[in-house]
């Protein structure tokens, strides 16, 4: 997505050869216009995927989930990264990995938000060892339900989460895939 790249190639910035910061427009402030591109573009591309519900992960990939939750005309379910007491009851959990934070969280969701036999589609901000996908697709076959697709906003593509989540036959599509950084520069995959 050519809009999304040159924002990137703007406003983002390479820390170091691992970490890219697009806070100022993806998940921290964010460029309403660009999410609502970004959520036109995967309700386009998922359009034909029998797609019943859109799931993300707290908080980055709500904007973007809740833009293509409105195209697509479908609810959207935001999986939590902490246990409370008001999810305690009938929920399903998952332990992830964050990358971006080196720590492990649970990734819970409530079960009446997600019903067996939905073709689910996630939708998340970026994709490095793919943890967090795999922590979602996890929680949602164990409720009957199949993934229909992931959608990722920016895919680290030099990281082996696209590769494996690929090789466990999952559909995943990212909008702009930087194929390496270093500081303060990004190329992108053609």
């Amino acid at each position: 997505m050519e809009a999304l790249k040159q924002k990137i190639l703007k406003d983002g910035r390479a820390l170091n050869d691992q970490v890219l910061l697009v806070d100022s427009f993806l998940n921290h402030q964010v460029d309403a216009k660009l999410m609502a591109q970004v959520g036109e573009e995967f309700a386009r591309l998922f359009a034909n995927q029998g797609i019943t519900r859109i799931m993300t992960v707290e908080s980055s990939g709500i904007a973007p989930a809740a833009m293509t939750a409105l195209g697509m005309g479908l609810p959207l379910v935001i999986m939590k990264k902490s246990s409370s007491r008001i999810l305690s009851d009938d929920t399903l959990q998952t332990q992830v990995h964050s990358f971006t934070k080196n720590s492990d969280y649970q990734l819970t969701v409530k079960r009446k938000y997600i019903h067996p036999g939905d073709r689910v589609l996630v939708i998340d901000d970026f994709l490095a060892n793919g943890e967090a996908a795999f922590g979602a697709a996890r929680l949602i076959e164990e409720a009957g339900a199949t993934v229909a697709g992931i959608g990722i906003v920016i895919e680290k593509a030099f990281q082996p989460g696209g590769r494996r989540l690929a090789e466990a036959g999952y559909k995943v599509i990212s909008l702009a895939r930087v194929a390496k950084m270093a500081e303060n520069h990004i190329e992108f995959c053609d």
